[in-house]
């Protein structure tokens, strides 16, 4: 097998795995009422220093910011984030993260975390601290993203 036969199985691979590891979060997020979209605004919300604008978040998580509207608006109505007037500017909205938030995003660690011990459960510690290193390569090698 070549190179690019290779990297060809790798990144088939890889996509298997991610696949999996987000249906099985998916699976776990459900009975929560949060789609992992709205996971993701959340503990985007939540690495902020201060409550962000919609304009902040759709950068972030680079999407439009119709739909940083529409995921908050599911959020605000489960009680995890809230809009709060921005005190410098009348027209600047900004997203606060409640209490029930912080603790859906404590739940949710717990889920993500039980999805990948049972996606590397076949692998032993020191396979895992391997495909770690791998990991990190891999991703100190990609442009920076913040989320």
């Amino acid at each position: 097998m070549d190179s690019s036969d290779a990297d060809g199985v790798l990144a088939e691979q890889l996509l298997r795995v991610t696949r999996r590891l987000q249906r099985i979060q998916s699976r776990q997020l459900e009975p929560m009422g949060i789609t992992p979209a709205q996971f993701r605004l959340l503990r985007t919300v939540a690495h902020y220093d201060g409550p962000p604008r919609m304009a902040d978040l759709a950068q972030r998580l680079d999407v439009v910011p119709r739909a940083v509207t529409t995921l908050v608006d599911g959020l605000e109505a489960s009680g995890r984030v809230r809009r709060a007037p921005d005190p410098d500017s009348r027209r600047v909205v900004r997203i606060e993260i409640t209490e029930e938030g912080f603790a859906t995003l404590r739940s949710l660690r717990d889920a993500r975390r039980a999805a990948a011990e049972e996606i590397l459960a076949p692998l032993t510690a020191d396979q895992r601290e391997v495909l770690g290193g791998l990991l990190s390569a891999l991703v100190n090698g990609m442009p920076e993203r913040r989320c």
